[in-house]
């Protein structure tokens, strides 16, 4: 199995977690999927939870890498918010739930491990989204009347929770209304 194959199992593993579910998915739906036998995705991967591990450590690289890029790109941290933001979009144009919501909804039926990786990732973007409000407030002149801690739950709740809403609904003419208010409260 090729590393190219690899990738592809990853990818595949991630759509049906973000679409289906941990554990609505198997070793035989990826197979099929990307046309190889079960036996070769268990040389790589020799559990499912090994293959939710890799999954969710290679999402939250590539994510993390993501919110560096915004924090070179833009001096703003508002700005940085905004285009966080539309990580969020991007995904509910997609069809796909955020990782960190999909693992949230199944928790406690997940594998430990999983669990304790999908609140890493939880709390490695609620950290983030703190530290933007932490920024933003002395540069924008904001006195929010909740800790920044606080209103980083709100704004990724909002994310999350519109997420689930135009999963369920379908998309909504604004997935970032709710978003967009709270950050503009804090203002």
């Amino acid at each position: 199995m090729s590393v190219s194959t690899r990738d592809a199992l990853l990818k595949s593993a991630e759509i049906h977690l973000r679409t289906k579910g941990y554990a609505a998915f198997s070793y035989a739906d990826l197979a099929e999927e990307i046309g190889i036998r079960k036996a070769s995705i268990h040389h790589h991967f020799p559990t499912k939870e090994n293959l939710g591990e890799a999954l969710i450590r290679q999402y939250g690289d590539l994510f993390m890498e993501k919110l560096a890029s915004l924090d070179d790109m833009h001096a703003d941290p508002v700005v940085r918010l905004r285009e966080y933001s539309l990580l969020f979009l991007a995904s509910v144009n997609d069809r796909l739930l955020p990782l960190c919501g999909a693992l949230a909804a199944e928790m406690a039926a997940l594998p430990e491990s999983l669990q304790i990786l999908g609140r890493e990732l939880l709390a490695q973007q609620l950290a983030w989204i703190e530290q933007q409000l932490v920024l933003a407030a002395p540069m924008h002149g904001w006195a929010p009347s909740k800790p920044a801690n606080e209103c980083a739950r709100m704004l990724l709740s909002a994310l999350e929770g519109a997420s689930f809403i135009d999963w369920a609904l379908g998309p909504s003419a604004d997935p970032l209304a709710a978003f967009n208010h709270i950050l503009a409260t804090l203002a």
